[in-house]
């Protein structure tokens, strides 16, 4: 894992880190909104495929790119011009100009997120191909998040390929030492693997999704299995609390799952950007 020294960039590079995060966070509210649409359909066409079923009749392409952005109102295509990032939704008054329906704060919320997170890790890494590396780990779990926070669902087509990512990286020991990763891959795996089997042979629910098991393997992968206990910490402490605010503000139902996906990913950000100071203050006579 990286020291605790941080690598202050000038003004300039943090400056179009934000901007560049900007249009990330744009692109990434297509992949939240999109990805679960076409992994649905994708699905839907296996099981047809095995029935020997015929296609619908209207079955047009869809993906990151097609059909182009439309209202899901009243179907109204969106402009260039209203596709800017934030300044668009300031200037529409977060309305469609054409039926007055409400836009997501989804869109606005993911975009800021995403620009003062770039930033931040620009700011801590500097502007080297690390950072670029950390830059793509961080939309990743933005993704993610936004995806498990949306559906309950943890695509294998994010967590695995950001699995396989950190154990490339960590080959010249970027994040930390391949060994480290390695067995942080293992253990994340398992650990989560071993409380979800255990949890369902005391209770007979299921607690969590396959989906965090790999989450919390590529964060290991990434970081090093010296960050698995904080991160499960973290999350599971911020976790525990919006769940109890949850139940007690808004009554909602204990039953209803919550997901476990954006405490995780939030936990292995902090973790990448201050995980050792983290490790030192949870754990201060060390692993």
């Amino acid at each position: 894992m990286l020291g605790t020294e941080e690598l202050l960039s000038p003004p300039w590079a943090i400056a179009v880190a934000a901007v560049f995060g900007l249009l990330i966070g744009s692109f990434l509210n297509v992949v939240i909104a999109r990805l679960p649409v076409m992994l649905e359909r994708g699905w839907n066409a296996e099981a047809r495929a095995i029935l020997e079923q015929e296609p619908p009749a209207d079955d047009t392409p869809f993906d990151l790119l097609r059909p182009r952005s439309r209202c899901p109102q009243c179907e109204r295509p969106i402009r260039s011009y209203e596709n800017i990032p934030v300044l668009s939704f300031l200037w529409l008054r977060g309305r469609c100009p054409g039926c007055g329906t409400s836009i997501s704060w989804q869109y606005p919320l993911v975009e800021i997120l995403t620009a003062v997170l770039f930033a931040l890790t620009i700011w801590h890494f500097g502007a080297d191909t690390t950072a670029l590396l950390a830059l793509i780990f961080t939309g990743v779990l933005i993704a993610a998040a936004g995806i498990d926070a949306r559906t309950t669902l943890l695509p294998d087509q994010l967590t695995l390929p950001l699995l396989w990512l950190g154990l490339l990286v960590n080959i010249p020991g970027t994040f930390t030492d391949l060994q480290s990763a390695v067995i942080g891959a293992t253990a994340g795996y398992l650990v989560l693997w071993l409380i979800f089997h255990g949890f369902r042979l005391a209770t007979g629910k299921e607690g969590m999704g396959y989906g965090d098991f790999k989450l919390l393997a590529a964060l290991g992968a990434w970081l090093g299995w010296q960050a698995l206990p904080v991160i499960l910490l973290l999350a599971s402490l911020v976790g525990a609390i919006v769940g109890i605010l949850l139940i007690l503000l808004r009554g909602r139902d204990r039953n209803i799952p919550i997901p476990f996906g954006p405490y995780l990913a939030a936990a292995g950000w902090l973790a990448l950007i201050w995980g050792d100071t983290l490790v030192a203050f949870y754990f201060p006579q060390g692993l």
